[in-house]
């Protein structure tokens, strides 16, 4: 599992890139064609691990319970987020990806609820799990690039 959790570091490095280093204004613009936008799918990522993770296998939370209800799979996007907010989410997608691999090591999850993804792929295990959830994460991540060019496209 070493390895995906490398994976899973690497991709909110990337995310977290994205988040310090795009305006404020641009991280909360939804581009022509999106129905979310930068700031979304980033807060996204970190409520879906949550749930995949936690919630499945029955162990509480490691966040507060309003990122999972502002940004799980469902909601629309937040367009009046505080820039103190956005620096609680650089926090998160650190701190949320050092305690899943302690809590891994830690034999957290013992017990999963097996889960069918609106993705179709059936997870049955916490390694299950987070090989999925680090597909989950680049994918968002490729949105928020494609987002990211549209921003800029529309800048010019």
């Amino acid at each position: 599992m070493n390895y995906h959790f490398q994976a899973h570091r690497q991709v909110r490095k990337n995310l977290l890139d994205i988040l310090q280093n795009t305006s404020h204004e641009d991280l909360l613009l939804i581009p022509d064609g999106f129905n979310n936008n930068l700031y979304w799918n980033i807060a996204h990522t970190v409520a879906t691990q949550q749930l995949l993770h936690y919630y499945l296998s029955g162990n509480p939370f490691r966040i507060d319970k309003y990122w999972i209800e502002t940004y799980k799979k469902g909601t629309l996007p937040n367009l009046n987020v505080q820039k103190s907010e956005v620096e609680d989410l650089e926090f998160l997608l650190t701190e949320t990806s050092k305690i899943l691999m302690k809590d891994y090591d830690s034999d957290f999850f013992s017990d999963y609820t097996p889960y069918t993804t609106s993705f179709g792929m059936d997870l049955k295990s916490i390694q299950d799990a987070i090989i999925f959830n680090n597909m989950h994460e680049s994918l968002h991540y490729g949105y928020v690039m494609s987002q990211k060019r549209a921003i800029l496209g529309e800048k010019y």
